[in-house]
C-alpha cells in the first residue's frame, strides 16, 4: 500500500492569470491543514530543469496572497522540458530526465500543475512517465475542455467591459467607430461576453468568420437611426471569411504563435466603408493582470483545495473542473489536444443576436 503524501510541489505555468496566486495560497494551506509540505518550483517546469529554483512554501508565505494578481511562483510559456528552445541552435533539447530526477531528489510525492492546455499536455506526459500529477486548469480564455469556467475569465472581462464603457463616451462625443482588441486566441469566449456586458455594436469572434461588409452595413444603419457611434469588439484569432488569422510571430520551438493586428486593419477598413473615423484600442496584457474579483478568487480557491483532496487520495493524471458548480475531476487524457471554442448553438451568441449586435455574419 502507498505511503500518504508527505511533501507535493506546486508550479505555475503558461500565460498569467488572475487567481493563480489564489490557488497557491489554498494548496498550502489546505495541505499544512493536512500535515504535508509544500516546496514551490518556480518559473514552470523550468525550476524542475535548472537547480536553485524551488523553495519551501509556509502558510506565512501566502497569507494574503489571494487578493493579488500575478504568480509568486513565476511562469512562462517557453519551457516544454521535452522541447526546451536551445539558443545557439534550431533543435530543441529534451530535458525531461532531467526533471523527473528533481522530481525524485526533492522526494515529492505528487506535482499540482497549474496552467493552460500547453502546461496541462506537458503534465500530462509527465504523468505518463511515473509522475504523480493532479492539473489544475487556467487561463482567461476560459476555452479548456471538460470544465464550464477556469479562474481568470470573470476577471479579464471586468476589465475589458470597464474599458468598453469608458470607450463609449469618447466615441460618442466624436462620432468615431471604436474598435476594441481582446485575448482568446481561438476562442471568443472573452469578446463575446465582454460586447453583451458592455454592450457593443458588434462583435467579431473567431468561431464566426466575418465578412466586413455586414459590419459597415450595421453601422451604417445605426447612424441613419441616429446613432452616431458604434463599438466593436474583436477577438484576437478572428479571421474575416477566406482569410487567415493576424500572425505578430509565428509558431518557434518551445512557442506558440503571438496573435495581434487585427483591430488596426478593422479599424482602417472600416473608414472608406463608413465615411466614418475609427480608432482601434488592444487591451492586451492588460487582460491578465491586477486583482482577482470574488468569482475568480474563490474559484481558484476550490480547485486548489480540491487538487489537494485529490493528492490525498492518490486520484493522479486527473485535472479539477468545475461542472455545475460542483468541482469534479477528469482525466487528463480527455483535456489534451481538445480546446473549447464558443458553440455556435450557444445561447450566449443568440442572446447577442436578440440584442441585435451584429458578428460579422
Amino acid at each position: 500500500m502507498s505511503l500518504p503524501a508527505r511533501r507535493i510541489g506546486i508550479l505555475t505555468g503558461g500565460g498569467d492569470a488572475p487567481g493563480l496566486n489564489a490557488v497557491i495560497r489554498a494548496v498550502v494551506r489546505s495541505a499544512t491543514t493536512a500535515g504535508i509540505e509544500c516546496i514551490g518550483i518556480e518559473d514552470s517546469f523550468d525550476g524542475l530543469m535548472f537547480p536553485g529554483r524551488t523553495r519551501r512554501l509556509t502558510v506565512a508565505d501566502v497569507t494574503g496572497l489571494h487578493r493579488l494578481g500575478g504568480t509568486i511562483l513565476g511562469t512562462t510559456n517557453r519551457g516544454n522540458p521535452f522541447a526546451y528552445p536551445q539558443k545557439d541552435s534550431d533543435v530543441p533539447a529534451d530535458y525531461s530526465a532531467r526533471a523527473v530526477e528533481h522530481f525524485h531528489a526533492l522526494g515529492l510525492s505528487a506535482l499540482i500543475v497549474i496552467g493552460g492546455d500547453g502546461t496541462l499536455a506537458i503534465a500530462h506526459e509527465f504523468q505518463r512517465r511515473g509522475v504523480p500529477i493532479v492539473g489544475v486548469p487556467k487561463t482567461i480564455d476560459n476555452d479548456i475542455v471538460e470544465t464550464s469556467m477556469t479562474f481568470g475569465f470573470d476577471t479579464a472581462v471586468a476589465f475589458a467591459t470597464d474599458a468598453i464603457d469608458r470607450l463609449h463616451a469618447t466615441a460618442h462625443a466624436h462620432h468615431r467607430i471604436m474598435v476594441v482588441e481582446v485575448m482568446g486566441r481561438y476562442s471568443g469566449w472573452i469578446a463575446l461576453y465582454a460586447a453583451i456586458a458592455g454592450g457593443a455594436d458588434a462583435a467579431l469572434i473567431p468561431e464566426i468568420p466575418f465578412e466586413l461588409s455586414r459590419v459597415a452595413t450595421h453601422i451604417n444603419a445605426r447612424d441613419l437611426l441616429g446613432a452616431r457611434s458604434s463599438i466593436v469588439v474583436v477577438a484576437e484569432g478572428a479571421t474575416a471569411v477566406g482569410g487567415a488569422r493576424m500572425v505578430v510571430a509565428p509558431t518557434r520551438p518551445g512557442q506558440a504563435e503571438r496573435l495581434g493586428g487585427i483591430a488596426e486593419r478593422i479599424s482602417h477598413a472600416l473608414e472608406p466603408l463608413t465615411d466614418k473615423e475609427s480608432r482601434h484600442v488592444v487591451l492586451g496584457h492588460l487582460q491578465r493582470g491586477g486583482s482577482p474579483l470574488a468569482f475568480d478568487r474563490v474559484l481558484a480557491t476550490r480547485f486548489g483545495s480540491q487538487a489537494v483532496d485529490l493528492v490525498q487520495r492518490r486520484r493522479f493524471g486527473v485535472m479539477v473542473a468545475l461542472r455545475a458548480d460542483r468541482i469534479v475531476e477528469v482525466p487528463l487524457e480527455f483535456v489534451v489536444g481538445r480546446s473549447r471554442p464558443v458553440p455556435l448553438d450557444s445561447d450566449v451568441i443568440q442572446v447577442a443576436r436578440n440584442m441585435g449586435m451584429c458578428l460579422g455574419d
